[in-house]
């Protein structure tokens, strides 16, 4: 009875139907948070376990299946590693292996062209969980002036139950599209510790709504705009034979609008945690905060004219990740860029196998590089300092968030395309004007700063 009405929807609304299995998955995770409210919040840890995991099954599922065994042999193996290597590096780089491995071989044989809907996209999310749940469980052994701040909030004291391990994989909230949380967090919420009024449900409905609310106007947006600017419009001969104006501001918009399918699910998403309470992130000035599990700042990414600025706006939660587990225990290499680049290097493989991840993080990595050159020859200028700070800026803005956009949606032809054959059909098309403009800007910025930095500066500069 579901297949005809899936069928019929998907029809009306012009979309795929996994995408629709999809966002109606995420958006059943209000109903199921409501019912852990109402009528769970109050039992034991076991009945709530169960409720997760159950709910999570369900899910995984509705949407592919019989494969839902992929996330379930994985859940286990880790339950198993973490039982029987305990706290130890070779359990840490066991685990590691055999996830990451399962995944690339999921990416291996399901691979096609296309951007498909399939059992490797809550894979990947799972795949960074259970890898984070054996890196917490070894730090709880060690002494807590060895952590960071972060890795010593998430440390284990204890080897989690299988029940735990399930639950906390297979949580509704976060199992299909993220965000990443902690298993610390999911015990608290378990034990009733992330609300607002001690012993109660919290009072998040409201911030939920919130949520909600915005995750469901970005999805309208997505749905109204993006058939104006398909994939598969930027390799016909048509877009080809526009003007080279016209192409990069079809890039642009394309970036723009292509990137609100992830923001409004993870908005979304972020709602259905804050309802249930794993959302709850202390008190901050007096008022309580609900944003443990943001994976996105919609505000500082729509205004932000500066790379990073949209870097960190947009899947926080995986980022924070990256920087406790990969890049700050590189620390040894002594060396941030050397760290920065392996940390880039291990998102692109985690993203997979086609050239256009190799090609889109390479080139963010190119971009911060300039914009960070940039930033400090702005600081550093007396001129462009009193630029930037003086009644033009407006107009500086506008340019600067031209470029912005336009280079943001250049890298993601790559990651959306995929295959070598496809983006660079596309970057010929505009001729490579991306690579071009940042290499160019990377070139000159010495040259500018020996004309627009004072001596003085640049020789304190140096010593410093």
């Amino acid at each position: 009875m579901a297949a005809p009405l899936l069928e019929k929807l998907s029809e009306s609304l012009g979309s795929p139907e996994p995408a629709i299995r999809l966002i109606l998955s995420v958006l059943i995770g209000y109903p199921f948070a409501l019912v852990y409210r109402w009528f769970l919040f109050y039992q034991p840890a076991t009945v709530v376990h169960l409720f997760h995991i159950c709910s999570g099954l369900a899910l995984a599922a509705f949407n592919f299946g019989s494969q839902l065994y992929h996330s379930a042999v994985c859940v286990f193996v880790q339950f198993l590693m973490l039982r029987l290597m305990g706290r130890t590096v070779t359990g840490v780089l066991s685990s590691f292996t055999f996830q990451m491995l399962y995944l690339l071989a999921g990416y291996y044989y399901t691979a096609t062209e296309e951007y498909d809907i399939k059992w490797t996209m809550p894979h990947c999310v799972l795949t960074l969980k259970l890898i984070g749940l054996a890196f917490d469980f070894y730090d709880g052994g060690k002494e807590p002036s060895q952590l960071s701040a972060d890795q010593a909030k998430a440390a284990l004291p204890s080897v989690p139950t299988l029940l735990e391990v399930f639950g906390f994989s297979y949580f509704y909230g976060g199992f299909l599209v993220g965000p990443q949380f902690t298993m610390r967090n999911y015990q608290k919420l378990v034990s009733r510790e992330l609300t607002d009024c001690p012993g109660k449900p919290p009072n998040s409905v409201v911030p939920a709504l919130k949520r909600f609310a915005l995750g469901f106007l970005c999805l309208a947006m997505y749905a109204i705009f993006s058939p104006s600017f398909p994939d598969t419009y930027l390799l016909t001969d048509e877009y080809e034979a526009q003007p080279f104006w016209y192409r990069c501001v079809f890039i642009l918009l394309w970036g723009k609008f292509m990137l609100y399918k992830y923001v409004s699910c993870w908005v979304i998403a972020e709602g259905v945690c804050i309802l249930a309470g794993l959302g709850y992130n202390g008190v901050v000035n007096g008022k309580h905060q609900w944003d443990a599990c943001a994976n996105m700042k919609v505000w500082l990414f729509e205004t932000t004219p500066l790379f990073g600025g949209t870097i960190a706006s947009f899947n926080i939660n995986t980022n924070a990740w990256a920087a406790r587990h990969v890049f700050k225990r590189l620390k040894f290499l002594g060396n941030k860029t050397l760290s920065h680049v392996a940390t880039l290097l291990f998102l692109t493989i985690w993203h997979g196998l086609h050239s256009g991840y190799i090609l889109c993080f390479s080139m963010e990595f190119f971009i911060i590089t300039v914009e960070r050159q940039a930033q400090a020859l702005v600081l550093d200028s007396p001129l462009l300092t009193s630029l930037a700070n003086s009644h033009f800026y407006p107009f500086v803005y506008i340019v600067q968030q031209f470029i912005h956009w336009l280079f943001m949606g250049y890298p993601l032809v790559p990651f959306c395309l995929f295959t070598y054959d496809k983006w660079l059909k596309v970057y010929s098309s505009v001729y490579f004007c991306g690579h071009l403009f940042f290499l160019v800007a990377y070139l000159i910025l010495p040259f500018l700063r020996i004309t627009l930095v004072p001596k003085k500066d640049r020789r304190e500069k140096k010593q410093d």
